[in-house]
C-alpha cells in the first residue's frame, strides 16, 4: 500500500489549485455579447426610410426585452438591447452590423426587417459566425442552412403565402386578367414566382401585366395606371405599407374596382388601410397566420387580453429601454 503523506499533499495542492481554476475559467468562456451578468443583442430596423411603419417592430421588442429585465432577466443575466436605424438601406445596414459586431461586439442579431437590407449582411453575419436569429422576411433564402448555417428566418415563407393567392384566383376567377404591382427586389420577386406557381399553366395566359416599383420612388401611381391600362380585373400588391397605401388610394381615385389582393406585409390596418383611406379599403383579401387585433372573435381571449395590456404601454410611450 502507498501512503499519502503530508508533504505530497502539500506539494500536489498548488497544481491542484490550478487545475480548478483552469476548470472555473473554462467553464465560464462566453462568445463575445455574453456574460454571467448580461446578454447583449443587437437589432437593425427601418426607423426612417419607406419601409419606417415598421420601426414600431423595434420599438416593441425593445419594450418587451425590458420587461424581461425587469422580470429578473434570464437566469440572471440582463439583456441588452442595441436597436440601430438602417433606414431600410442595404449599404447603411452594413455599416450598423458591423457595428454591432465589430465595435458592440453583440452575441447575435435578432429579428432585423427586410428582405434587400439582410441580404446584404447575409454572407458577413455568416462568415463572422454571428447568428442572424429569426430574420423578419420571409424570403426563401433563409432556408440555406446548408451555406448559411448561422442564419435563420422566422416569418411565413412569400413564395407559399403567393401560391395560396394564385389557387384562390383560379378557384374563383379562373377567367380574370392579372395584374402584379411588386417590389422590384428579392422580397418582391419571391412573390411572383409563387403566385406563378400557384396559376401554374395559366400563369402566361393569366398575367397580363408587371409592375415593379424601387423603395427609392416617390409613388406607384404610374404603376397603377399602367396596369389599369392593361386590362387587369385582378391586383396582386406585392409592396410594403407607404407603397400599398398609395396603391389603394390611386386605384380608388381612378375608378377602377379589380379583385385587390394585398400581401402580409402590406397588410396592416394602422400602417396601409388607415392611411389609404378605410372606405378605399373596403374587399381587400390578405392572408394571416396571428391573432388578428381587429377581430372581434379575439376579446375575450387570455392571450389576447394580455397582448393588448402589453402593447398599450408601447404605443402611449411607456418605457422601452
Amino acid at each position: 500500500m502507498k501512503w499519502i503523506t503530508r508533504r505530497s499533499l502539500l506539494a500536489a495542492a498548488p497544481a491542484a489549485m490550478a487545475l480548478a481554476a483552469w476548470r472555473a475559467r473554462a467553464a465560464k468562456q462566453y462568445d463575445p455579447g455574453a456574460s454571467d451578468t448580461e446578454i447583449k443583442i443587437g437589432n437593425i430596423m427601418p426607423y426612417s426610410g419607406p419601409a419606417s411603419a415598421y420601426g414600431v417592430i423595434g420599438k416593441t421588442e425593445a419594450r418587451f426585452f425590458a420587461m424581461i429585465n425587469e422580470e429578473g432577466g434570464i437566469n440572471g443575466r440582463k439583456i441588452t438591447f442595441l436597436s440601430y436605424d438602417d433606414g431600410y438601406s442595404p449599404p447603411k445596414t452594413v455599416e450598423q452590423a458591423r457595428r454591432l459586431v465589430e465595435s458592440d461586439q453583440v452575441l447575435l442579431i435578432f429579428s432585423s426587417l427586410g428582405t434587400p437590407t439582410n441580404t446584404a449582411i447575409h454572407k458577413y453575419m455568416n462568415q463572422k459566425k454571428v447568428p442572424q436569429l429569426f430574420v423578419l422576411t420571409g424570403a426563401t433564402k433563409w432556408a440555406d442552412s446548408k451555406h448559411f448555417p448561422w442564419t435563420i428566418g422566422w416569418q411565413a415563407n412569400y413564395q407559399s403565402e403567393a401560391r395560396i393567392y394564385g389557387t384562390y384566383i383560379l378557384q374563383h376567377h379562373s377567367g380574370g386578367k392579372v395584374g402584379v404591382l411588386y417590389q422590384n427586389d428579392d422580397y418582391g420577386k419571391d412573390y411572383v414566382k409563387g403566385l406563378e406557381d400557384g396559376l401554374g399553366d395559366k400563369a402566361k395566359s393569366m398575367i397580363v401585366a408587371e409592375a415593379p416599383y424601387e423603395t427609392a420612388d416617390t409613388t406607384v401611381d404610374s404603376q397603377i395606371v399602367a396596369l389599369k391600362a392593361s386590362g387587369a380585373d385582378i391586383i396582386v400588391d406585392i409592396a410594403t405599407p407607404k407603397f400599398a397605401a398609395q396603391a389603394i388610394r390611386k386605384i380608388a381615385e381612378l375608378g377602377w374596382q379589380p379583385v385587390h389582393i394585398l400581401n402580409v406585409p402590406g397588410a396592416s390596418v394602422g400602417a396601409t388601410l388607415k392611411p389609404a383611406g378605410l372606405e378605399n379599403a373596403k374587399g381587400i383579401l390578405s392572408a394571416g397566420s396571428f391573432k388578428d387585433p381587429t377581430d372581434p372573435r379575439w376579446q375575450d381571449d387570455a392571450g389576447f387580453r394580455q397582448w393588448t395590456a402589453f402593447i398599450g404601454q408601447v404605443l402611449s410611450g411607456g418605457r422601452q429601454d
